[in-house]
């Protein structure tokens, strides 16, 4: 984007700017810089060590080598597995030039070749300023080209980060309706380990609520943890830091936002979760949290993902961070500079220009009832979650309206599935075979979605909508503080299974209420939290019972029932690996319904299916009673740690 003049004074600003941009390459930095922003890169590091914006340092003083850096790039993508910064030996260059619009642009390129030594490996890292422009345009790239070593590890973990010290920045913002006060001091990023009054519960994750005047605890909940503001890709657009001129020099309002204007280079679609900001602003690119599937770095890979925009704002004495932000999310979407990536495509190996692209249009005949449509194109011959399994695949979604219109640009030219879902809805649709053609429109015109059916529904339980929200501590806010953040938000622990179900989950259908009689996640066992340090093992938590009553009529001329469960997650004893290890019990986990006593097949879920699953149990309507209650119990593995599953719906048929 670009401020003008008038735009200062909107914000309260009257200084007077004149354009410039330098681009400049030391013996131990590279900086871009124009009339707004200094960005310094350290070479021996890759870390930006000094980020002025508008006149103020937003890093502030670092106390060891990596507080106060950032932005910069990190990934896991070697055999060891850890966390790796390229540094000194990383080939550091410049580039500049004028765009199609007559702007002058510069860029910063970190190129690290074999990684820790890794032959054939490359990481790279760009990032390119405008004249004018308070935005980095980021892009990173990994690749890797060696015959004799076909599989080198899994890419676990690909991020951008901007990590600085101290309290300039009051508050951590999810999306234009999350945003939280800060901890004081917030032990997530105080790397000087003066974590105040915190006790670690669980890896990131602390009690703090023995504090006093600490304005996260008054505001949002007892305990502090990073996945607290973790959030799906969906409707994600923009995250970021807010300083509410506490801290600032003149009080003025700043803003630090990481926005996705494209996530077509993403894996994962658009239930694809991860952490957005804690006090460190991050951009994820990939990583294995909330079981999200990893790609394989074999012999051939090169991917270069992106663009992101790491973008600063500046408001007036007393502005609000909803201003900010929604100013940076009118950049979020895949139009916006589009003509300036073209333009530096020369620079970004990888990058799929606007004459690499086609579009897609369609009308969808809707089922009835459905609500919240989207339509996805990924990865052919793949469910949408799965991409990672074709690395030079790219992903789309659009939210269709309620009239069934659907229509998708900027597109990879290449294959695609198609899938459909909606709220209320059980299944997918799913088409292969959709062809994108660079430079044209693909038509897919007419497409008549039949919801899947076995037979006569008797009931359901929850909204097939690939969640948990509708039950206990799911979507509900929490009542006990100001801003109310939906319960499923805060750290497990602060709810105890033992004591909101002390006979266990025992449902009726058409009775019970599943806000407050159907948990959002079904455990094995229940324990380790602060409060209930104690494992508890009881069939009361790994059987929970569903009945239902049925009249003679539901079951007359009926001889086959199917029961569907859609899971919104499943954690399997794999943890986030997903891979099956024949050492680890229950990497692969059985699933079993009892209808009346009739235990039906198990249902086994793979380790590689962490994340919304479903199945279709099938059975004879003798195991069914008439005009009598029913019951049915639905089991984990009894005292089976690291075992539980969250429902999203359930529904009976017959015929």
């Amino acid at each position: 984007m670009m401020f003008t003049l008038l735009g200062l004074y909107l914000l309260g600003l009257s200084t007077v700017v004149t354009a410039f941009l330098n681009v400049t390459d030391s013996n131990g930095t590279l900086s871009l810089q124009n009339d707004r922003v200094l960005f310094v890169m350290n070479k021996t590091t890759s870390y930006m060590t000094k980020v002025i914006f508008d006149g103020v340092d937003l890093l502030g003083t670092p106390v060891d080598a990596t507080s106060a850096i950032g932005p910069y790039v990190d990934a896991i993508l070697t055999p060891k597995q850890d966390n790796y910064v390229p540094g000194a030996t990383a080939d550091y260059s410049v580039v500049q030039g004028v765009d199609s619009f007559g702007i002058a642009y510069g860029g910063m390129i970190m190129s690290q070749n074999q990684p820790e030594g890794i032959v054939g490996e490359v990481f790279q890292q760009y990032w390119f300023l405008r004249e004018t422009e308070t935005s980095l345009h980021a892009f990173s790239r990994i690749a890797y080209h060696n015959s004799s070593v076909p599989f080198l590890a899994d890419l676990q973990d690909i991020r951008t980060l901007f990590r600085p010290h101290g309290y300039l920045f009051t508050h951590l913002s999810t999306k234009k309706d999350f945003y939280v006060p800060q901890p004081r001091p917030n032990p997530a990023i105080d790397v000087s380990k003066d974590l105040g009054v915190a006790t670690l519960v669980q890896d990131t994750t602390w009690y703090i609520g023995n504090r006093s005047n600490d304005p996260f605890v008054e505001n949002v909940a007892d305990y502090f943890t990073k996945y607290t503001m973790s959030d799906t890709y969906r409707y994600h657009t923009v995250h970021g830091l807010f300083a509410d001129g506490t801290n600032t020099p003149d009080n003025s309002t700043i803003g630090a936002w990481t926005i996705y204007n494209t996530k077509d280079t993403f894996f994962g679609g658009p239930t694809y979760s991860d952490l957005v900001v804690d006090g460190l602003l991050y951009n994820y690119i990939q990583s294995n949290h909330h079981g999200d599937q990893t790609p394989n770095i074999t012999d051939g890979f090169d991917r270069t993902w992106g663009p992101a925009v790491f973008h600063l704002n500046h408001g007036a004495v007393g502005g609000s961070l909803q201003d900010l932000q929604e100013e940076a999310e009118s950049f979020a979407n895949n139009t916006y500079a589009h003509q300036f990536y073209d333009d530096i495509a020369r620079h970004v190996p990888g990058y799929v220009t606007s004459a690499q692209r086609g579009s897609w249009k369609a009308q969808i005949q809707l089922p009835e009832g459905a609500n919240n449509t989207i339509a996805i194109l990924s990865a052919p011959g793949y469910d949408y979650q799965d991409n990672v399994f074709n690395t030079s695949a790219y992903q789309y979604w659009y939210e269709v309206g309620s009239d069934g219109s659907a229509c998708i640009d900027r597109i990879k030219a290449g294959e695609y599935r198609l899938t459909i879902y909606a709220d209320n809805i059980f299944g997918d649709y799913v088409q292969e075979g959709i062809m994108i053609t660079a430079g044209q429109e693909t038509n897919s015109g007419q497409i008549t979605w039949n919801a899947e059916s076995a037979g006569t529904e008797l009931w359901r339980l929850g909204v097939p909508d690939k969640s948990a929200g509708e039950y206990k501590h799911g979507n509900h806010p929490d009542p006990n503080h100001p801003l109310h953040p939906p319960e499923y938000r805060i750290y497990w622990g602060a709810y105890d299974y033992v004591n909101d179900f002390p006979n266990g989950v025992n449902f009726k259908i058409g009775e019970s209420d599943e806000a407050n009689d159907f948990n959002y996640i079904q455990w094995s066992v229940f324990g380790g939290s602060l409060t209930r340090p104690e494992i508890v093992a009881d069939p009361t938590i790994n059987n929970w019972t569903v009945s239902f009553d049925l009249q003679e009529q539901d079951l007359a001329n009926m001889s086959n029932a199917t029961l569907t469960i859609q899971m919104a997650g499943v954690s399997t004893a794999a943890g986030n690996t997903d891979v099956f290890n024949n050492k680890t019990k229950y990497s692969n986990l059985p699933f079993v319904v009892a209808i009346n006593d009739n235990e039906l097949e198990p249902w086994v879920i793979p380790a590689v299916t962490c994340y919304q699953n479903a199945h279709k149990f099938t059975f004879p309507t003798s195991y069914l009673q008439s005009n009598a209650t029913n019951n049915m119990v639905l089991s984990l593995p009894y005292n089976a740690t690291s075992i539980s599953v969250m429902y999203d719906a359930i529904r009976l048929e017959v015929q």
